[in-house]
C-alpha cells in the first residue's frame, strides 16, 4: 500500500476517495528505559531506548493503518500524519496517533 503525507499522488490519479483512517496506539515505557534515559538525560546524547519504543509506536500505527485502509477497499492513503503524546503517571505511556485519507488509484 501507498501511503503519502501528500494529498495526492503524482502520476497516479486518484480513482474514488474511500474515507478518513485513524489510529491510536499506547505504548508504556517501561522503568530500564526511564533509567537509561536518565543517563542520557545526565550525560547528553540520544536515548536509543526511547527512539525504539517511538519507532514501535509509529510502525505499528501504520500497520494498523494500512489494515484499516484496506478494509475499506484502499489501495493507498494520502496525507498522512503521525503526532505523539505523553500520558499517564510520570508520562510513562507514548501515544501515537496517525491519520490520513484512504483512496483508491
Amino acid at each position: 500500500m501507498l501511503i503519502t503525507t501528500t494529498p495526492i499522488l503524482e502520476g497516479h490519479p486518484i480513482k474514488e476517495y474511500k474515507g478518513a483512517v485513524t489510529v491510536e496506539t499506547i505504548i508504556a515505557a517501561n522503568v530500564l528505559r526511564d533509567i537509561a534515559a536518565s543517563f542520557s538525560d545526565f550525560f547528553g546524547g540520544r536515548s536509543g531506548s526511547y527512539e525504539k519504543v517511538i519507532r514501535e509506536a509509529k510502525e505499528t500505527s501504520m500497520r494498523e493503518l494500512e489494515a484499516k485502509a484496506a478494509a475499506m477497499g484502499a489501495n493507498a492513503i494520502v496525507g498522512f500524519a503521525i503526532d505523539y503524546e505523553t500520558m499517564g503517571k510520570g508520562a510513562s505511556l507514548l501515544m501515537a496517533a496517525a491519520r490520513g485519507t484512504a483512496v483508491v488509484i
